[in-house]
Parts: C-alpha cells; sequence; structure tokens
C-alpha cells in the first residue's frame, strides 16, 4: 500500500525548514513529504496552485506559507491580506475541488489579548493588528470553502531557523551587556519542529480517517462519516475545525528571554548574560499592536492526540535550538 502524500508550503520558511529537518531525522518514513517554495507553488496564484496539486496529487496540503512580518504589516496591509488572508481560501477552494485534505497554520494574534484567562478555540476574535486581521480572514475563508480543513493557532514561534526572539535574543546578547525586555505581554513560546510534528499527526489521522471511510463506503449505510468534523467532541476520530497549539508554560518575554540566555551560558554559546530589565509594552512601542495575555486553551487538541503525546516543552526546544546553533556545521 502507498505511503501517503503531504504537500507542505512554505519550504523556505522558519516553519518550513523545521519540517525538513524533522523529516531527515526519521529512520523509517510512513508518508511522502513534498516540500516547495513561492518558486515551486505561488499560494497568492490560482493557476500556480492548480499545478503544484495536478502535479503532486498530494492527499494532504499544509499550509505553513505566511506573511510574518508583523510591524512591517502595518505599512503593507494588503501584501499582508493577500498572503495571510486572500491565498489561503484559494487554497481551500482547490483542495476543495479535488477531494484534498488541508491543514493550516494561524495564529493568537485574531485575540484581542484582554481574556484574563487562555482562549478557547471558539472565543470572540478581535485582532488589534493588520498581521491579525490577516490571519483571521485566511481562517474564515478556509473554513467557509472547505468546513473539513483544520485551522491551527500558536504562538510565538521560535527555532533554530528563520529569524525569530530566540536569534534576536542570541545577537544582542553578545552585541549588548544591557536589554530591556517586555514583561507585560503572555504567551506561549512555541518551538517550531515540534508545531511541526503536530501538524504531521493532524495530517495523518486525516488521511487514516479518509482511507477508513472509503473503505467502509457502501456498507456501513448513511451514518458513514457522521462524526468528521465535530471537534467540539472529545474523542471525534477526524481532524476539523480550529484547534490551539502553544508550548508551556506561559511566560511572559522577559522570562523567555531569561531562560535562553540562563541556557546559552550553560553551554558556553555565551559568555555571560546581559542584564535583563523587565519594562512594560508602554516603554517599548512598536507600529503593530500586539495581545497583552496569549495563553491558548489546548484540550481540544489533547483530546484528539492525547495531552501526553503532544511536544510542548519549550524550554527543550531552547536547548535543541541552541545546540544546533552551536553545532560546528551550524
Amino acid at each position: 500500500m502507498s505511503r501517503p502524500t503531504f504537500l507542505i508550503t512554505g519550504a523556505q520558511g522558519q516553519l518550513g525548514q523545521s519540517f525538513s529537518w524533522l523529516l531527515q531525522q526519521q529512520a523509517s518514513p510512513t508518508t511522502d513529504a513534498i516540500l516547495l517554495g513561492r518558486a515551486e507553488l505561488d499560494i497568492t496564484d490560482s493557476e500556480s496552485i492548480a499545478q503544484a496539486l495536478e502535479r503532486h496529487r498530494p492527499d494532504v496540503l499544509i499550509n505553513a506559507a505566511a506573511y510574518t512580518a508583523v510591524d512591517k504589516a502595518e505599512s503593507e496591509p494588503e501584501l499582508a491580506r493577500l498572503v495571510n488572508g486572500i491565498a489561503p481560501g484559494l487554497l481551500a477552494q482547490a483542495c476543495a475541488s479535488r477531494g484534498i485534505g488541508l491543514l493550516h497554520v494561524s495564529t493568537d494574534y485574531v485575540f484581542d489579548g484582554q481574556a484574563a484567562t487562555p482562549y478557547e478555540e471558539d472565543a470572540p476574535t478581535g485582532p488589534i493588528s493588520a498581521y491579525g486581521r490577516s490571519k483571521l480572514e485566511g481562517e474564515q475563508a478556509i473554513l467557509s470553502a472547505l468546513p473539513s480543513a483544520v485551522v491551527l493557532r500558536t504562538s510565538w514561534v521560535f527555532s533554530q531557523f528563520g529569524n525569530n526572539f530566540l536569534k534576536t535574543m542570541l545577537r544582542l546578547g553578545r552585541e549588548r551587556s544591557e536589554l530591556n525586555i517586555v514583561a507585560d505581554q503572555l504567551g506561549g513560546p512555541s518551538y517550531a519542529p515540534h508545531i511541526a510534528q503536530v501538524l504531521l499527526e493532524l495530517a495523518s489521522r486525516m488521511t487514516e480517517d479518509r482511507k477508513s471511510r472509503f473503505q467502509d463506503a457502501g456498507q456501513a449505510g448513511p451514518s458513514a462519516g457522521a462524526e468528521q468534523g465535530d471537534p467540539a467532541r472529545p474523542g471525534a476520530c477526524t481532524p476539523a475545525g480550529i484547534y490551539h497549539y502553544a508550548g508551556q508554560p506561559t511566560v511572559s518575554w522577559h522570562d523567555f528571554a531569561k531562560d535562553i540566555f540562563r541556557q546559552a551560558v550553560e553551554l558556553g554559546v555565551l559568555a555571560k548574560p546581559p542584564a535583563l530589565t523587565p519594562i512594560p509594552t508602554s516603554q517599548y512601542p512598536t507600529p503593530a499592536c500586539r495581545p497583552a495575555q496569549s495563553a491558548l486553551s489546548q484540550d481540544r487538541l489533547d483530546s484528539l492526540l492525547g495531552k501526553d503525546a503532544i511536544p510542548r516543552d519549550w524550554q527543550a526546544g531552547v536547548l535543541r535550538s541552541l545546540l544546533q546553533l552551536n553545532a560546528p556545521d551550524a
């Protein structure tokens, strides 16, 4: 029996590189994964999407391509909307017409950050930045065109790849002896390879259920597949709708930086840490507003995959990132 094929967009991005790195470590791959960059699949171009899907005929498309420059989106709102808001709808329409499963990565920035407790998947949204608005539009476009799709919201993505907070801290830690770090924004740092691992598991669930339903067709009766697309019910066998994933525990940017420097010094990546001063957001103005509290409730994902099976330790992700960045061939 042939292995399922997953087509992954955004190959050059932080998450795309994490997919590649994770898949290279698999001794016995159970899937065929095809990673495409913009040159091979431009998600803003319907014809490019159609050509890629016809050429590769995937079972599931994982959309890891995105416009991620949060502050720059304030001066480029139309470009952010094109990539994050309109393009996901084009992908969903193309997948829907071909019977292809779709997973899409979204963000905690769809919320306004005013909640006192972690956000549930069905909590009211209220993005306060152009980036957040573009990502919310993408979610809505996908689920409108393809209700069986999966949207995975995540937060504070970091890794050894691309541009992110961890790598910025390491650079600034080498350049400066003192740093002011925002301490009144709370969230869950998420290690990109952990996100990739969760997405691959969700994609596998989608293909397994699809195969099972096709095999049972004609003998299961009219109720076959009735459970599909019911993510709110614990134990639902088919992933569909919105899920949350974020690293734990929830921390501030200041505490996140503090642990990055602690581990960097312990590993010898830095000789000594810079002095860190916690400051309020008001003392670090940026073009884009960010949620003050964007912790994500993850019970829905726990019910589907099993809490103990989901990697969420961001401190372990910091360690892995530092080890990779400090490797001789890095």
